[in-house]
């Protein structure tokens, strides 16, 4: 790098060249730029002006190598200017312009900032983890000279964390008497700290991720919330200079005094694509087998699952969010959950899964508390501030949150990604702070059964560790069974043996590198609308699978609303796997056929073999609700003709027997009643509702 420029420059020097460059720099409209943003921000009542990095590189390469080199210095100078002009604008105008630089073209990474970076105006680029509430920081510290001799007023800058006590009066010179600081005269600024991380998807396979403490002041506070995708112009400093608990102390840290930070675009928007890259990936979209390849480029070391890939696949293309002018949300997220016997290669598809998405997060159920997955207030150990903390999935926000052994985790921390999976927000009320964090994250979850291995004549509520709420949100619900087939397993062995004893990858029909951008280009920039055609199927599906319930009030519900919502979104998925603006029939009928095999496969009633959605939904189908409520009404019969004012256990499975229910389901009932508190046992074996 060539030397900077003289620093013996005089202050008018550089501030004559900064004015000809604010001066210089014209729009495309021919106006001249930064007058113009000098009026915007004082007609919004703003005190910055934002300043294009590019337009001082094409000025004047020494002027734009000072910035960067000294920074303090240079932002004075700027913030002179601007204030310059702001005073020819606008005569009365009172107090100063702050410069927010923008657009420097080499932006460092968090885990590379070093000891030669301090002093020096860097662009960093992050998500920010860690959030303080506002709090109000001296600038100027007003003090009061008491003394026999004196009685002035005088202030002084405030430039560390800790307010020196002045060694002698501005005013009059002595050093005696008394300095009293009047708190109520100083003057402040808008003061918070943020701490900003890596990306996921950008930090190093098996290391930390890195976190650097940015400091935001005046009318940077409260730009951003944790979550964010940040951009962060500001000047590398060490923290602690001038606190007295850090004077003994010769190790520092790193932070950054935020001159800048602007919130990047969400999601797959902040991701380059090439030229190169658009054109390969439109030539592959008119492939007509371009669906299948997708599919059979999913996880393709795993043998078949090849419904489960496909659902994979419409999770990570997602349908299209809806917002309402009223407000209102409808989510365009697939969720997908996967139930197996061990050995079915669960995990290996969810790791997978966030490898390949353009913001992928993997967590475990056993290792995630309610904290770890939402959000959280925690107490800093040397300020003793209060932060407010993003988990995964907030940290997934616009990306894919795999949750593996979902059925291990705690009940409490559970129930924690109820409104993350519908609402698609975290909320959080602690300490005093109140917030609500985005989480539009698509969930890929999976578990295993409860003993061990599923149990084909148990419903799947009595087969999962999971709650019906968790269940319900779910879009699509997988069950993998290891169940020995002669002609399976032997396809299966030869797959796995030819994968390990051959040193070539297994090859998918799609790069993986090609696939990640294929999908970014798709949930960019493709928004499928349904055909009239895709509607109506959609449409008559639902009604079909209802009419039993309309017609016959004993049959039971097979489909609500939640799974017609779900089909809609598959169906969007699955058009934008074509990257197709417009969703077909084909698309329609591809996604009802994944609704229908869930259906068949986790949706029935085990004891009346019909299609049941309350299966799901509720964890009673009708047939054991309608036995339940029997049983209640055999309970409520005999205690009123019991001279204990109770039901016998005996007589209550007798009577019970005789409406058809099995004695050992009679008995199951019972326990499940007693556990809900609809029944008490009111003496040893006699039962009473209550």
């Amino acid at each position: 790098m060539e030397a900077s420029v003289d620093l013996t420059e005089t202050r008018e020097d550089l501030l004559g060249r900064v004015l000809e460059f604010i001066e210089s720099v014209r729009d495309k409209d021919g106006s001249i730029k930064y007058r113009a943003r000098v009026r915007e921000a004082i007609a919004s009542g703003s005190r910055s002006v934002v300043i294009d990095y590019i337009d001082i590189i094409n000025f004047d390469n020494e002027l734009a190598r000072n910035v960067i080199e000294n920074p303090e210095e240079l932002i004075k100078v700027f913030s002179e200017a601007l204030t310059n002009i702001a005073r020819t604008e606008y005569i009365l105008f009172q107090g100063s312009l702050n410069p927010r630089f923008r657009g420097i073209p080499q932006s460092i990474a968090i885990r590379e900032l070093r000891n030669e970076h301090i002093g020096k105006l860097v662009q960093v680029s992050g998500i920010v983890v860690k959030m303080t509430p506002p709090k109000q920081k001296m600038i100027k510290a007003m003090w009061q000279h008491i003394s026999p001799e004196c009685g002035d007023k005088f202030d002084l800058d405030v430039k560390s964390d800790i307010i020196e006590k002045p060694s002698h009066c501005r005013r009059c010179g002595l050093s005696s008497g008394i300095f009293k600081l009047l708190e109520n005269e100083s003057l402040y600024t808008d003061h918070q700290r943020i701490s900003i991380g890596e990306m996921p998807e950008e930090v190093p396979s098996g290391q930390m991720p890195r976190q650097v403490q940015v400091i935001l002041e005046g009318d940077l506070v409260d730009r951003v919330r944790p979550g964010d995708k940040v951009q962060v112009v500001g000047i590398v400093r060490l923290s602690g200079i001038g606190s007295s608990s850090r004077r003994s102390k010769a190790v520092y840290e790193i932070e950054i005094y935020g001159n800048n930070i602007e919130t990047r675009d969400k999601g797959v928007e902040e991701i380059e694509l090439s030229e190169e890259d658009i054109d390969e990936i439109r030539k592959l979209a008119k492939d007509p087998m371009i669906t299948r390849k997708i599919i059979a480029s999913i996880a393709p070391a795993i043998y078949g699952h090849w419904d489960v890939k496909e659902a994979i696949a419409l999770l990570l293309f997602g349908g299209v969010p809806k917002h309402r002018s009223d407000g209102t949300k409808i989510r365009g997220d697939v969720h997908v959950l996967i139930i197996g016997d061990p050995g079915t290669a669960k995990s290996q598809l969810l790791q997978f899964a966030s490898k390949i998405a353009p913001r992928g997060i993997y967590t475990t159920g056993k290792g995630s508390t309610a904290a770890g997955l939402t959000a959280a207030v925690v107490r800093d150990k040397n300020t003793g501030e209060y932060y407010l903390e993003a988990g995964a999935m907030v940290l997934g926000d616009m990306g894919v949150v795999c949750i593996d052994e979902i059925d291990k985790m705690r009940e409490d921390d559970r129930t924690a990604i109820h409104e993350a999976l519908e609402q698609q927000t975290v909320s959080i009320s602690k300490a005093g702070i109140h917030a609500t964090l985005n989480a539009r994250a698509s969930v890929l979850a999976a578990g295993n059964p409860r003993y061990g291995r599923y149990i084909d004549d148990r419903p799947l509520i009595d087969n999962i560790n999971l709650p019906v709420t968790i269940l319900s949100r779910f879009d699509l619900i997988f069950v993998l069974k290891d169940q020995p087939s002669l002609e399976e397993d032997r396809q299966l062995a030869e797959h796995i043996t030819s994968a390990h004893t051959s040193f070539e990858d297994v090859k998918a029909p799609i790069d993986p590198g090609l696939l990640r951008k294929y999908i970014i280009y798709a949930r960019r920039n493709v928004k499928p609308k349904l055909s009239e055609e895709a509607r109506k199927m959609i449409a008559d599906f639902f009604v079909e699978m209802r009419r039993a319930a309309a017609e016959n009030k004993e049959a039971p519900i097979a489909i609500t609303a939640r799974q017609l919502e779900a089909l809609i979104r598959l169906t969007e998925a699955h058009a934008r796997m074509r990257l197709s603006s417009i969703a077909t029939e084909e698309d329609a009928a591809e996604a009802i056929r994944l609704m229908r095999t869930m259906l068949e496969s986790v949706g029935i009633d085990i004891e009346s073999g019909s299609l049941d959605i309350d299966t799901i939904m509720t964890g009673k189908p009708k047939s054991r609700r309608e036995k339940m409520l029997l049983i209640e009404d055999i309970i409520k019969d005999l205690s009123s003709k019991s001279q204990t004012a109770c039901a016998n256990v005996k007589e209550i499975l007798s009577r019970a027997k005789e409406h058809g229910i099995e004695e050992e389901i009679a008995e199951k009932m019972l326990s499940q009643l007693l556990k809900e508190g609809i029944i008490y046992e009111k003496a040893p074996g006699c039962y009473r509702k209550v």
